[in-house]
């Protein structure tokens, strides 16, 4: 019974492997041929040429990632519009009427982040 797992076993090993070489090479090789070893500039802590005006630590307000994970959401149907699409001409009518359904509620779900949450965050 064990045996039937064997081979993942020797894909997770090597599959490791790789990685482990593979980073240290890379870190290897970087370091190696790296320009400028004691660079001043890189050694700050902004690279950007001015020292920073406040606090890095300061507070988002929740809003602004209700809006990233309600994006995430939309941009997500487009993962159950594909094989809707692939499959309509096998589901018929019952298919259609769930995909209305469906983007029915989308449509309203985004009219009401558009009306309640576009008034209350304000990105200026």
């Amino acid at each position: 019974m064990l045996s039937n797992y064997l081979p993942i076993l020797i894909f997770l090993i090597v599959a490791a492997a790789v990685a482990a070489v593979l980073l240290t090479l890379g870190t290897g090789i970087g370091r190696y041929f790296s320009r400028f070893h004691d660079d001043k500039a890189k050694l700050t802590p902004y690279e950007c040429g001015f020292d920073a005006f406040e606090d890095t630590r300061t507070k988002f307000d929740v809003r602004y990632y209700l809006v990233a994970i309600l994006f995430i959401v939309f941009d997500l149907e487009i993962a159950f519009l594909f094989p809707w699409a692939v499959a309509l001409g096998q589901i018929e009518r019952s298919g259609l009427l769930a995909m209305g359904v469906f983007l029915a509620i989308l449509v309203v779900m985004m009219f009401l982040q558009y009306r309640f949450l576009d008034r209350r965050v304000h990105y200026s």
